[in-house]
């Protein structure tokens, strides 16, 4: 079994067409599907139902597949992690973040990493903690920034620390003046919160109940800046975390903070330990530890 069989085998059953594999390993494409009988004629097994405009993988291809992916991603971390012995920290770098901590952190964290590694460009993904969490294990992502949830326990999790989550009001309510509120104060309030697979959503949800409260929840929205909006429109209240308290985003609204015991939320910093990680991804990881944690 090569590993240049192996890169065949996976190309044909990801595009399930002889020619579109050959194309894109650039081989011709009798060569591909001679290296592809050998595979079937070594295992002794067919991989592959051939069908008039289209392959489908056997019983036997699906089972092979997870093992050649596998193998094919341990061979691309080997190969990384040799090149870098040596090198300086350069090259590209993929983030992702929940749109919560994206926003308001990874703006003032790029630059400043930027400014000590100039030779590392990013790639970000915004999206919630268990896709992109996904994304880590499937290798597509380097490192996430997130809030505690269920995340895979095949990840690696670093905390960053407790961040306080405060009340948003519209300027002319009746607690925009208050030092501190109670989760009492709040029985008649109606509720604008991110939608359910959001993390922050979870949590302020999670914190309503523990606090014997079941509000009026009279919108749902993907982004915290557009709530924040809808607050200062004066159609309800939300919670948001103390960084975007910090922004120009609240514009038309107080951020009222809660009595004690302080409501907060766990920031996180995930990587796949299955995979290497390269110079760029263990300093980005150091310097976001130190941003956060001082």
């Amino acid at each position: 079994m090569e590993i240049h069989q192996l890169r065949y085998f996976v190309a044909v059953a990801e595009e399930e067409s002889f020619s579109r594999a050959a194309e894109r390993e650039h081989v011709s494409q009798p060569s591909l599907s001679q290296q592809i009988q050998k595979l079937e004629a070594e295992l002794n097994q067919q991989l592959f139902d051939r069908l008039p405009r289209t392959v489908v993988l056997t019983e036997a291809g699906r089972t092979l597949l997870v093992y050649a992916r596998q193998i094919l991603a341990e061979i691309a971390d080997a190969r990384r992690c040799v090149t870098a012995l040596g090198q300086e920290v350069a090259g590209r770098l993929s983030v992702g973040a929940v749109p919560s901590i994206a926003l308001y952190v990874l703006p003032r964290l790029i630059r400043q990493f930027q400014q000590r590694y100039a030779k590392v460009t990013f790639e970000l993904f915004e999206d919630t903690t268990d896709k992109l969490a996904q994304r880590l294990e499937d290798g597509t992502l380097d490192v996430v920034l997130a809030s505690s949830g269920d995340e895979s326990p095949t990840l690696e999790r670093h905390s960053l620390g407790e961040e306080p989550l405060l009340l948003l009001v519209p300027e002319e309510h009746r607690l925009a003046r208050k030092r501190s509120i109670k989760w009492s104060d709040l029985a008649e309030e109606k509720f604008l919160l991110l939608h359910p697979v959001h993390s922050l959503a979870i949590k302020v949800r999670q914190l309503l109940a523990e606090n014997n409260l079941n509000p009026e929840v009279v919108l749902q929205g993907a982004q915290l800046v557009t709530i924040a909006s809808m607050v200062a429109a004066g159609l309800g209240v939300t919670v948001i975390p103390a960084m975007m308290a910090e922004t120009e985003f609240t514009g038309g609204c107080v951020a009222v903070p809660f009595a004690r015991p302080v409501p907060t939320r766990e920031l996180t910093l995930l990587r796949n330990p299955l995979r290497f990680e390269s110079k760029a991804a263990a300093a980005f990881r150091e310097e976001a530890a130190a941003a956060f944690l001082t």
